[in-house]
């Protein structure tokens, strides 16, 4: 083995208790420098992924390039309604006879449904069914009716008792036609 003569280096004091090599502390801060670096190599990636997401796909825009778009001009649509069938002798006699109508009482006033459906069947309607309904709250009254072939029946009894409107519902199974009385439903002077 080689051997070196000896210099001042070979020789360390016997107080020191210092092993190795020894640096000077960090000065305070220094991690932040570091932490703001990575923070503006981070936005810089997502600002370049964001430009080439928005050259490549063209269902994806920047909101702050996007052009406005015109706001369309909104028409209004007409829905088209049946005319109202207010003779029922005008009716097939067949699809006449398929047409049940039941007529519902929503009203905490006795007898308002049979009222109504005789005022119905003395028009030359299917004498109709009468009953409460669930509920005896109701303040308007509406018709009901099972598919759009009964519109027209449907708003001609709407006519003759003077509902509310007609409205195209399921909830009413067992009948074609269901009027809900409410308490606008004003009954036929007698006599």
């Amino acid at each position: 083995m080689a051997s070196f003569p000896r210099d001042q280096f070979d020789d360390l004091p016997r107080d020191t208790d210092r092993v190795g090599a020894h640096r000077a502390p960090g000065k305070r801060g220094r991690g932040w420098i570091g932490f703001g670096w990575a923070v503006l190599a981070t936005a810089v990636l997502v600002v370049v992924g964001l430009f080439a997401l928005a050259a490549f796909d063209s269902r994806f825009q920047l909101p702050i390039f996007a052009q406005p778009s015109e706001t369309p001009t909104p028409t209004p649509t007409v829905i088209e309604t049946a005319d109202p069938v207010t003779d029922p002798a005008t009716l097939d006699p067949a699809f006449l006879q398929g047409i049940t109508i039941s007529v519902l009482n929503g009203t905490p006033t006795q007898g308002l449904s049979a009222t109504a459906a005789d005022q119905i069947a003395a028009a030359g309607w299917p004498n109709p069914s009468r009953a409460a309904a669930s509920a005896t709250d109701e303040t308007e009254t509406f018709v009901y009716y099972g598919s759009a072939e009964y519109e027209g029946v449907a708003r001609g009894i709407m006519q003759l008792i003077g509902a509310a409107d007609v409205r195209l519902s399921d909830a009413f199974p067992t009948a074609t036609i269901t009027v809900v009385l409410g308490s606008d439903y004003v009954p036929p002077a007698a006599g």
